[in-house]
C-alpha cells in the first residue's frame, strides 16, 4: 500500500438488503454503479448487522461495541428530540475510541456527507472538519427536507440523495491526503411519505410500468404494526426500486469524482447499509421495529457489503464467510495499519478481516457465529442453526437454516433440535457474559441512552 495509507471512502445506505442488488443476483432492479464496485473489488455474500434498526449499527460501524457496550439500543428520537437537536444534546459514541477521530489522529482529514444519527447533529463530531448531515434520522420525505450546513438548519428543496452526492464530491476535490470521507445516504429508507405517492427522481418513469416479482407477494404478517398499507402494494415497490437506483447514482458521481481526481488507486472504498429491510418478506415491510413482539427475520440483518482498492483488494472475489459489522472497526484499522486502543471494558467482540481484503485468505473459520440483540431479543447465528431468544417470557425462535432458510418453521419445542438449541443457548449466554457492560446490558437492568419500544425487565 506504499509509504502514505490509502484514503478512504465510508458509503453506508439506509435500510437496504443485498437482495436489491444487482451483484447480489436482482435482475429487476438496476445498480450498475454498485454491480462495478464489486467486479472491481471483493463482496461479501455472508455479512450481517448487530441489530436491526440505524443507529445501533452505526455506532457499532465506528467503535467495534456492540448496542450493550456502547448503549445505543435502538434508534435515537424515541427518548426526545433534543438528545440530538439542542441543550440536551450529545454524541452519544464520543467517550470510545472510534473510527473518524482515530483516523483523524493519524492525519486524516475527515469529512461526513449524508446521515449521522448519533447525536448532537449541529456541530461538527469526532475529527470531522467537513460536516454536512441532516438534523435527525428520518426521511419523511426525499424532498424539502432538512438538512445542516455550516452550522446551520435549512431546508434542501432538491432531491436529497442527489445533495448527498454533491456535498461528497465537493468534499473530495477540496480536501487533502489522506482522507476519510463518510457517506451516509437517506436511501433507499422505504419508511418515507413518498413511498405512499411517487417517488420523484430519474428512475420514476423506469419502474413504472414495472411488476418488480423480486418484492414478495405475501399475506400480511400477525405481528406487524405498522407499514401495513404498503404490504403487496405495486407502487410502494416502484418507489423503493427508483430510491435504490437513486442512492447507486449517488455511488456512480462518487467513484467518477474520485477517478477524474486520479485518486481511484489510492482510495479504499466501503459500501454498506446500516441494516436491511422486508419488502414484504414474511409479510413485513420495514425493519425490526415494526412489530410486536421486535423481530429478528434475515431480511432486516443481511446487509450487502463491498471493498475496493485496486491496489490491494482483490478484484471480482467473494467471500463466504459470515461477518457481522462489528466486525468492520477492527478490521479497517488493521487495513490501514492504525492500532487501536483498549477498548472498555471487556474489549471488542469482533475480528479483522483484513487478509481477505489483502488477497490472503478467504476460508471460513471452522466454527463460524454472529450475534445480535434488540432490546428485550438476542439472537446467535451458525451456518445450520439460528437461535433468537426473548426475555422475559418469550415468544423464542429455533430455525434450521440449512434445510429452511426462509425461516419458516420454528423448531423451539423440537426434541430433535434440542441438542442443538442448548449449544446456542450456551454460546448465547457466554457471549453477552463476555461482552456486555452491565451499565448498558438490559437483560441484566441496564440502561439505554435511546428511547425503548419495549419496557424491557431482567428475566
Amino acid at each position: 500500500m506504499g509509504t502514505r495509507r490509502p484514503n478512504v471512502v465510508f458509503i453506508v445506505t439506509d435500510n437496504q438488503s443485498p437482495w436489491t442488488m444487482g451483484c447480489y443476483g436482482n435482475d429487476e432492479i438496476l445498480t450498475p454503479n454498485l454491480d462495478r464496485l464489486a467486479a472491481q473489488g471483493t463482496r461479501f455474500a455472508n455479512a450481517y448487522c448487530v441489530n436491526p434498526v440505524c443507529s445501533p449499527n452505526r455506532a457499532t460501524n465506528l467503535t467495534g461495541l456492540i448496542p450493550s457496550q456502547h448503549g445505543v439500543h435502538n434508534w435515537l428520537g424515541q427518548e426526545k428530540p433534543s438528545a440530538q437537536m439542542g441543550p440536551d444534546a450529545y454524541c452519544t459514541i464520543r467517550e470510545f475510541s472510534n473510527l473518524p477521530q482515530l483516523l483523524a489522529d493519524a492525519d486524516y482529514e475527515c469529512g461526513l456527507s449524508g446521515k449521522w444519527h448519533l447525536g448532537d447533529s449541529l456541530h461538527p463530531q469526532l475529527g470531522f472538519t467537513y460536516w454536512f448531515t441532516k438534523p435527525y434520522g428520518h426521511t419523511g420525505s426525499f424532498y424539502n427536507s432538512e438538512a445542516i450546513w455550516n452550522g446551520t438548519v435549512y431546508t434542501e428543496p432538491r432531491y436529497m440523495t442527489d445533495v448527498i452526492a454533491e456535498h461528497a464530491e465537493d468534499f473530495l476535490r477540496n480536501t487533502r491526503l489522506p482522507f476519510f470521507l463518510y457517506v451516509g445516504f437517506n436511501g433507499p429508507y422505504g419508511l418515507d411519505q413518498d413511498l405512499r405517492r411517487v417517488h420523484r427522481n430519474r428512475w420514476t418513469e423506469y419502474y413504472a410500468d414495472k411488476e418488480l416479482r423480486c418484492f414478495p407477494r405475501e399475506e400480511v404478517h400477525p405481528w406487524l404494526v405498522n407499514n401495513r398499507d404498503v404490504i403487496n402494494n405495486v407502487q410502494a415497490m416502484r418507489n423503493y426500486a427508483a430510491a435504490v437506483s437513486g442512492v447507486d447514482d449517488g455511488v456512480g458521481r462518487i467513484l467518477e469524482t474520485l477517478a477524474s481526481l486520479g485518486l481511484a488507486e489510492d482510495t479504499l472504498v466501503v459500501f454498506t447499509a446500516d441494516h436491511g429491510l422486508s419488502g414484504g418478506h414474511h409479510g413485513f415491510w420495514g425493519m425490526g421495529d415494526h412489530s410486536r413482539p421486535l423481530h429478528m427475520f434475515d431480511p432486516h440483518l443481511n446487509v450487502p457489503l463491498l471493498f475496493r482498492h485496486p491496489t490491494t483488494v482483490p478484484a471480482g472475489a467473494v467471500c463466504e464467510t459470515m461477518t457481522c459489522n462489528y466486525d468492520l472497526f477492527p478490521t479497517l484499522l488493521d487495513y490501514l495499519g492504525i492500532h487501536a486502543p483498549e477498548a472498555a471494558p471487556a474489549g471488542l467482540p469482533g475480528k479483522s478481516y483484513a487478509p481477505v481484503l489483502r488477497g490472503e485468505h478467504c476460508k471460513p473459520p471452522e466454527q463460524e457465529v454472529v450475534f445480535h440483540e434488540y432490546e428485550n431479543t438476542r439472537t446467535v447465528r451458525t451456518r445450520t442453526w439460528k437461535l433468537t431468544r426473548r426475555r422475559p417470557v418469550g415468544p423464542d425462535e429455533l430455525y434450521n437454516l440449512i434445510e429452511d432458510p426462509g425461516e419458516r418453521t420454528n423448531r423451539i419445542d423440537d426434541p430433535a433440535a434440542a441438542e442443538a438449541r442448548d449449544d446456542l443457548d450456551a454460546r448465547l449466554t457466554r457471549f453477552f457474559e463476555t461482552f456486555a457492560d452491565p451499565q448498558y446490558d438490559l437483560w441484566r437492568g441496564g440502561r439505554s441512552k435511546a428511547g425503548l419500544m419495549l419496557d424491557v425487565k431482567p428475566g
